[in-house]
């Protein structure tokens, strides 16, 4: 095996575990955020039972649903994330992967009522997000860290610091694309009526002039749900070390 091969298999792997971990770590926050940013598009949770933010939220998870409902789904987005990221940092100098979703029935049902189409609801605006975010989490670190006067050997406080300071101006700026998306993909399958946005213009038109700054009150969130992408760029610099 080349020296080429190797180094692409150890970035893989660290890569890899290190997404694994963080994102069972912070799948409570994320479970939290993604509540927060579809009440409003979502049939099963009544006007009068949406929650009024995050510590509300907090509270009323585990009281109604119990405390594992916090890692509700966490299976399949690890198993989403583990080749998505460990992809992302094996090409990272070179590219830049772009993340995939999606359940056989899901699938089924979204491409009988809506067609090819309706599987790439809220694509365009997703698309955009994933640049912001990626451009920022990815260009910023490594800009910053080849800045200091030793960046192989920064100490791991450090390297957080900077990592964490850089997933959370990119989760504030790509949070608006992110809940857009989440909009336009919860009306997948509606007819008629239940149609709430024709299509991404009008899901930024519609949010600002009914929600305003409100729709994003999950955006603090997002920025604690960004402790874990802090952790995968530190996470995946020390298990390089030993690997």
């Amino acid at each position: 095996m080349t020296e080429q091969a190797i180094s692409f298999a150890k970035d893989f792997l660290a890569g890899g575990i290190a997404a694994a971990i963080s994102k069972t770590v912070v799948a409570p926050i994320e479970r939290v955020k993604l509540l927060l940013q579809v009440q409003h598009a979502s049939k099963q949770i009544a006007a009068d039972k949406q929650y009024k933010g995050i510590m509300d939220c907090i509270v009323r998870i585990p009281k109604e649903q119990g405390m594992l409902s916090f890692w509700q789904g966490n299976l399949a987005n690890v198993i989403r994330y583990f080749p998505t990221q460990a992809l992302n940092f094996a090409f990272k100098d070179k590219y830049k992967q772009r993340e995939f979703k999606g359940l056989g029935d899901r699938l089924v049902k979204i491409t009988k009522s809506d067609g090819i189409r309706g599987l790439y609801q809220g694509f365009n605006v997703s698309v955009q997000g994933i640049i912001i975010y990626r451009a920022a989490y990815f260009g910023i670190y490594d800009t910053a860290k080849g800045m200091l006067p030793d960046p192989k050997n920064t100490h791991i406080v450090i390297s957080w610091m900077i990592a964490q300071t850089v997933t959370a101006v990119a989760g504030v700026v790509s949070y608006p694309f992110d809940t857009v998306r989440r909009r336009m993909m919860m009306q997948s399958g509606r007819k008629g009526a239940d149609i709430m946005y024709t299509g991404t213009i009008d899901c930024w038109r519609k949010i600002a002039k009914d929600e305003g700054g409100k729709a994003f009150k999950g955006a603090w969130s997002n920025v604690l749900r960004g402790m874990g992408g802090a952790f995968v760029l530190v996470l995946y610099d020390e298990l390089k070390k030993v690997i």
